[in-house]
């Protein structure tokens, strides 16, 4: 291990004593944890309404093309993932007397919910062009709002507490409202606003339930972004302070630069990109597997979503006791060893002839088992890799002197965005080089194709995830790296001389 002021030889007598201060060392009230995990159910709803609804709306009910549609939303993710980084970095050089943070919390609310409520209402009568035009830019605008909250927000995490274990604890607070809100508001969407009627057997295809269903998706989001920011609004005056500086564009793009260097971060991006993409496989052929090869009902579907919330919270518990006694590397290792292996089991079974046959009444509750404990191993898998991230925040700052909290999770973000598209390219790659059927109704796809479907799926589905974790086993840091980081910033903070007006100098570093 290293010695004590290896990585921090030459810090500036001039050099603020609060820009290298570490957060302190404490458990966060629940309370704080609440309201600062309410705020993701902002993201979670508008991530499941991007992914779920916004392409069946402007193709089956606005009249856009399937290409254009998925065209325009490629595009507006790529393009909104590249500002990601540049919130996260600003967010970091913000100085007010609300923080760094809660500026851009606040200031995202009502953008949020406005822009969202404008994505469901497109110009009526217009041309495709228009349209299409109206689609990218309203959802990067969306979307770029949406990170001016969410990016600030998730860099709360890392100064709120130094704790190692406490950081998973926070973090789980927010996957879980993340995951209530986007399932949530699914459901409420198709069993209120979607619902069929007289008028529209099929209510999926119902106008008017898309424009009752954004208002209430835009009230419940600038809702929850208000009461985190006011909830946790108490928490300010015990962040970590940094001193004043001037930020350019060349400034933000060299801090983005200074992050993604980070060795331990690195590793983080590559590993989520594995994971992030067999997340997406294994949502996106979920449907097909429950329809066409168990042969289940809308009914059970409904339950299958109904899981998934039941997942997210074994997964809160999970990790949060496991990663105390194992270490968070370790457990994030074999979460994603268990995430691949838990998907394909029953498929596998299936096709050996040793599963529950269809229309037995041990199916569904055997299915049910295997898919929370799959969710459980994924989301768990996720939580670990974020609150890793927030270990990586002294690491960096041991090395350059500055804490980048905004940009390191606005890189994860990044990371994200970029693959979120892979897992739904390699299900449809999958389902052509199958042959499976378009238009098929359950019972009339061939065996065979169901065999090669599962076969190649598991294949896939188990090469992502062991390459997720064989990347996650390389992750350097651990709980006595961490301790003796806080050591060492704590000691540079007591040995610092502020002098006033002074402006903060590049740390030399001794490799």
């Amino acid at each position: 291990m290293a010695q004590p002021f290896a990585h921090v030889m030459a810090v500036s007598e001039r050099e603020d004593a609060d820009s290298v201060a570490a957060p302190e060392q404490r458990r966060v009230p629940l309370v704080s944890k609440l309201f600062y995990g309410v705020g993701s159910l902002a993201y979670g709803i508008k991530d499941n309404g991007f992914s779920t609804l916004l392409l069946l709306f402007y193709n089956q009910v606005v009249g856009l093309p399937a290409g254009l549609v998925g065209l325009a939303i490629f595009a507006a993710l790529v393009l909104d993932a590249f500002i990601d980084p540049v919130i996260g970095h600003l967010s970091d050089h913000c100085r007010s007397r609300w923080g760094r943070r809660h500026p851009f919390m606040y200031a995202s609310a009502v953008p949020v919910g406005v822009l969202y409520l404008l994505l469901w209402n497109p110009p009526a009568g217009a041309s495709h062009l228009v349209i299409m035009a109206y689609l990218v830019v309203v959802a990067i605008l969306v979307r770029s709002a949406i990170s001016c909250y969410e990016v600030p927000s998730s860099a709360l995490t890392p100064e709120l507490t130094s704790d190692y274990h406490e950081r998973t604890s926070i973090l789980g607070y927010r996957y879980l409202f993340g995951w209530l809100g986007g399932v949530g508001m699914l459901l409420i969407a198709f069993a209120i606003f979607l619902a069929p009627t007289p008028s529209f057997p099929v209510g999926q295809l119902n106008p008017a339930g898309y424009r009752h269903y954004a208002i209430c998706a835009a009230v419940l989001m600038m809702g929850a972004i208000l009461l985190s920011a006011i909830g946790t609004h108490r928490e300010i005056g015990r962040l970590p302070k940094a001193s004043p500086t001037r930020t350019s564009l060349g400034g933000t793009l060299r801090g983005v630069r200074t992050a993604f260097a980070n060795r331990a971060f690195r590793i983080l991006l590559v590993s989520g990109m594995f994971s992030n993409a067999n997340l997406g496989l294994i949502f996106a052929l979920t449907t097909y597997f429950n329809t066409f090869l168990w042969g289940f009902s809308s009914g059970a579907l409904a339950i299958f979503t109904l899981c998934i919330l039941l997942g997210v919270a074994v997964a809160f518990g999970f990790v949060t006791i496991a990663s105390r006694r194992w270490g968070k590397r370790l457990v994030a290792v074999w979460s994603s060893i268990g995430y691949c292996v838990l998907a394909s089991a029953p498929l596998l079974l299936r096709v050996a002839g040793v599963f529950p046959a269809n229309g037995t009444p041990a199916l569904l509750p055997v299915l049910m088992i295997f898919f929370v404990l799959t969710i459980t191993f994924g989301v768990g898998g996720t939580i670990l890799g974020s609150s890793m991230i927030s270990d990586v925040v002294e690491d960096s700052q041991m090395r350059t002197g500055q804490r980048q909290e905004g940009v390191f999770f606005a890189g994860s973000f990044f990371m994200q965005k970029c693959v979120t598209g892979v897992g739904l390219l390699l299900s449809g790659a999958i389902l052509s080089a199958v042959h499976f059927p378009a238009a098929a109704k359950p019972g009339t796809v061939p065996d065979i194709v169901l065999t090669h479907l599962v076969v190649t799926f598991c294949g896939l589905t188990v090469l992502l995830g062991f390459a997720a974790a064989v990347v996650m086993a390389r992750y350097p840091l651990g709980e006595d790296d961490h301790r003796q980081r806080l050591a060492e910033l704590a000691e540079v903070a007591r040995h610092a001389t502020p002098l006033p007006g002074s402006e903060p100098e590049i740390i030399a570093i001794s490799e």
